[in-house]
């Protein structure tokens, strides 16, 4: 069945910016006093909300960040994507041509997607359905926000197809009830342990070249779940 609702992440998605955001939240944490290497904040954060990123990093790792600390990298996070922020290859093409309406669905505040989509040129594209962990009591991977996502477009659940670059992006639609395909054309993507982990989480397909969409879209309902 094809979907009545497409649901995009943005960071990695839709936007290049896993890479940028893991950079800048490493600086974040060494200058609080830190130490975490870039394959556990792939492993730990990837995907998810600033808000949950803070409580594990308390929890796990012993560290407590500031409101100063997530300022100052918020602002290092804002200077990156002027500089070097692109829109992921293919999606401005892809968009128009999907003949399902879209909406945005990101852990990021919805300050930071809808300036990662301006900058990029793809704001216009999607705005206003822009959606936020902000929004809702629990972030990825709880299924919360896709639900209020799907509400707010009057989209059943089990019409809608997420499309998703992290496990917990992935565990997230799979608990709202939706479809779910993954994308690793991002350029933090070529991490073997992250790849093994979107494997593991059983999306319903993986892919990594946004101009399949339109395809993968269509067909579907004929598509087998990837073991």
């Amino acid at each position: 069945m094809t979907p009545e609702l497409v649901i995009f992440d943005c960071d990695g998605v839709l936007v290049d910016s896993e890479m940028l955001s893991v950079a800048a939240l490493l600086e974040m944490i060494a200058l609080a006093g830190g130490d975490v290497s870039e394959d556990i904040a792939y492993e730990h954060f990837l995907g998810k909300s600033m808000k949950s990123v803070r409580e594990i990093l308390a929890s796990d790792f012993g560290l407590d960040l500031t409101d100063q600390h997530l300022i100052e990298m918020r602002s290092e996070l804002m200077r990156k994507f002027r500089q070097e922020l692109k829109p992921m290859p293919g999606i401005a093409q892809v968009l128009p041509k999907l003949g399902v309406p879209c909406c945005v669905a990101s852990s990021g505040t919805l300050e930071r997607i809808r300036y990662a989509l301006q900058v990029t040129g793809l704001l216009g594209l999607l705005e206003p359905h822009l959606f936020s962990a902000a929004m809702v009591a629990r972030g990825k991977p709880a299924p919360d926000l896709f639900l209020h996502a799907a509400d707010k477009m009057g989209a059943a659940p089990r019409n809608c197809l997420v499309v998703e670059d992290s496990p917990a992006g992935i565990e997230a639609a799979r608990a709202a009830g939706m479809r779910v395909l993954a994308f690793t054309g991002g350029s933090h993507t070529g991490n073997p342990a992250l790849k093994a982990r979107l494997a593991s989480s059983e999306p319903d397909f993986i892919f990594a070249d946004m101009l399949q969409l339109p395809d993968l879209i269509a067909g579907l309902g004929a598509r087998a779940r990837t073991p």
